[in-house]
């Protein structure tokens, strides 16, 4: 990790892991909210919780940034899975057909 200093590449290699790691939360998001619906934002909040207590429990920096990265980013999916639902009722995405109840409307019982 000392080389990481001496040549003043740090910026770099966080720069490259944080791009992989926003990357790699993408088809995540796609595929948890395809198989396990909305449930699994619950997953994503626990994830980001541990990111978290992971990086201030860390001694080294590097590790420190790209756990805060992962633990956002997880945080952030929480959002998306809700935004991916909803482009999946819009048809831009496909639906899972053993979950059809989960992407029919709501019945309101206090509509008159």
């Amino acid at each position: 990790m000392e080389w990481l200093n001496e040549y003043h590449l740090g910026g770099i290699v966080i720069g490259i892991c944080t791009f992989l790691i926003i990357g790699m939360f993408h088809p995540i998001v796609i595929k948890a909210e395809y198989h396990w619906g909305m449930r699994c934002r619950w997953w994503f909040a626990l994830l980001g919780m541990g990111g978290m207590i992971g990086s201030v429990m860390a001694d080294n920096i590097l590790l420190q940034t790209l756990l805060g990265v992962f633990s956002f980013s997880s945080f952030w999916s929480v959002k998306e899975i809700t935004e991916q639902h909803d482009r999946v009722l819009k048809g831009w995405f496909p639906m899972n057909p053993k979950r059809k109840s989960d992407y029919e409307p709501k019945q309101d019982n206090h509509a008159i």
